[in-house]
């Protein structure tokens, strides 16, 4: 006696089948929420109904009907899934009470009842065959068309056939998958004429199938190719060793190192053999027993192994003691294992693989590194490129510089000034001027400190209080300023001198000017220079002795000039007024 399982599915949309050939059916039934949708003004439930009262008038007595449905009785339950009647002969009218029972409610769990209905028919040990009509796509995040081909595999001969009721074009795929994954029938249905002639299709191919045949027996696996592979017995862990084997089966065949006794198609670093007779492999980072595998691609068989060894490396590393924020200072180390590991700086006890400032180890023996903007504790770590792993490491204290920077207090708007510092930290460090209280980082006109002691900027164009910044390059770390007051450009400067000079006068005119400071015995003079000239330069100088003021006669060319009062013996400016010389 024929065993056929027709498992009737109607996802979101209610379904029935016609079924006159098989003699064990099992209709699963969608009691989703979703079949309370409409078509032609009729909801899928009634249409539904209505055919399953068809199917059940014309059933063969000679055969069995069961009856599984879902989603009808909890909502959200994708576990809602109830055998309502086992197969058996046909009670028609107590098996249309029970389908005109079931109330559509909940979510679509379409894959596993069609998993529920197989296994309550045996498919494993009677040949099955399921008819599944959906009117929507699986809603419980299984995968219809991959478990329906397991189904295929596990049974004896599990076919299913699929009708798509009123399904969207986009969602047909998903259903038509399941047909093809077991060798079954597609068919699309948009009504409930359509339904009907559907599931007669689908009928008529279920009467006509062949009796499965005996699978034939299976043919005599070839040969495995002959196969040696060859490495050192040992290697040090994280370098590149050499691998050889005996002949190239596949160029796309490759080999790999792994664990004893990992699993087929496992690897760490691998590489394809191509068209060569030898391969260099990365060794892994942890010490212990691997086995170097020649693996065939067609398959990921191994075809031949051998024993290696992954043996640790002694490692040292070098450090001062101390350094200054921010500097570079000289890493070395014991022994190179990979030209691609590195030298890192990081604070006392950070995570394997982190870093701040770091260097390959490429082909050297020692690399500069650059210390981090905050003084604390650190450490210095040669870490090994495979895996991130620390093999030695030294404690390094990074302390703060004790840095300082000058500039004039006073400077005209735009005007040009001169800054020193007390020691460069970095070349790449930077002095800076910038609004009073801005933040960290900030900058208007800024110079790198190079190799120099000075530098010259140009102060803003806007009067204010200023701050002049020696900024160190790593972090941006302000370590010293000095306020700055910058005036309009022609206000007059005193550093002392007291000097008292007209804004403005014409051209050729001579004018008194006058000064309030101590005579010294010093060269002091009263200069009158273009107001960009350099300070120790002059158009016209009075030598000051004891008198408190001169008469200077000036230029008959129109234009900004300046006053100054210069103490030459220890070239200072004690003073300095713009006049403006008119036409």
């Amino acid at each position: 006696m024929k065993n056929a399982a027709i498992a009737l599915s109607l996802l979101i949309g209610l379904s029935a089948v016609t079924t006159s050939a098989a003699e064990d059916v099992m209709i699963v039934y969608d009691g989703s929420n979703s079949m309370w949708g409409q078509i032609d003004g009729v909801a899928k439930i009634e249409t539904a109904r209505e055919v399953m009262a068809d199917l059940i008038e014309t059933w063969p007595q000679s055969t069995n009907l069961g009856l599984m449905a879902y989603g009808h009785r909890r909502e959200g339950d994708c576990g809602d899934i109830e055998l309502m009647i086992p197969p058996g002969p046909v009670d028609a009218n107590s098996f249309l009470a029970t389908v005109n029972g079931i109330t559509p409610r909940g979510k679509t769990p379409l894959t596993d009842a069609v998993v529920e209905a197989a296994e309550t028919l045996s498919f494993r040990d009677n040949p099955a065959t399921v008819v599944l009509i959906s009117d929507g796509i699986e809603s419980c995040q299984a995968d219809p068309c991959s478990i329906a081909a397991e189904l295929e595999q596990q049974g004896i001969a599990f076919t299913t056939h699929v009708i798509g009721f009123d399904v969207a074009r986009e969602d047909q795929r998903q259903l038509s998958c399941i047909a093809e994954n077991t060798g079954g029938t597609f068919v699309p249905a948009q009504d409930a004429d359509e339904l009907r002639n559907a599931m007669t299709q689908v009928q008529a191919v279920i009467q006509t199938a062949p009796e499965p045949q005996p699978e034939p027996e299976p043919e005599p696996e070839p040969e495995a190719p002959e196969q040696t592979v060859s490495a050192p017995a040992t290697v040090t862990f994280g370098t590149e060793f050499t691998v050889t084997w005996g002949e190239t089966i596949n160029p796309r065949d490759w080999i790999t190192i792994v664990p004893v006794g990992a699993e087929e198609g496992d690897y760490l670093a691998f590489q394809r053999v191509q068209g060569d007779d030898s391969v260099e492999i990365r060794a892994p980072a942890d010490p212990g027993l691997y086995e170097v595998r020649y693996v065939l691609d067609e398959g990921s068989k191994t075809l031949a192994s051998t024993p290696v060894e992954v043996v640790e490396a002694e490692q040292t590393v070098s450090a001062p003691a101390s350094v200054t924020f921010g500097t570079e200072f000289t890493v070395t180390w014991g022994e190179t294992v990979n030209p691609r590991d590195w030298i890192t700086i990081v604070p006392v006890g950070a995570e394997e693989g982190d870093y701040l400032a770091f260097q390959r180890v490429q082909g050297d023996d020692s690399v500069e590194i650059r210390a981090p903007a905050d003084p604390g504790l650190y450490e210095v770590r040669y870490v090994l490129d495979e895996g991130s792993k620390t093999l030695a490491s030294t404690p390094v204290e990074v302390i703060e510089a004790e840095q300082s920077v000058s500039a004039p207090a006073i400077v005209r708007a735009e005007s040009a000034f001169t800054v020193t510092w007390s020691e460069t930290i970095n070349p790449r460090d930077w002095i800076t001027i910038v609004p009073a209280g801005a933040e960290e980082g900030d900058y208007l006109a800024f110079q790198r400190v190079q190799g120099n002691d000075n530098v010259e900027l140009q102060a803003p164009a806007e009067p204010g209080l200023y701050e002049v910044r020696y900024v160190l390059d790593e972090g941006s770390k302000t370590l010293a300023a000095s306020p700055m007051e910058v005036v309009a450009a022609d206000a007059p400067l005193d550093d002392g001198a007291g000097l008292v000079v007209p804004a403005s006068a014409a051209p050729g005119e001579t004018i008194s000017v006058s000064w309030t400071i101590v005579p010294e015995d010093a060269d002091r003079r009263v200069t009158l220079a273009a107001s960009d000239a350099p300070d120790f330069t002059w158009i016209s100088a009075h030598p000051v002795g004891p008198e408190t003021e001169t008469d200077i006669t000036l230029p008959t060319e129109p234009g900004q000039y300046e006053v100054r009062f210069l103490d030459l013996s220890r070239q200072e400016v004690l003073g300095r007024a713009i006049i403006a010389v008119g036409n």
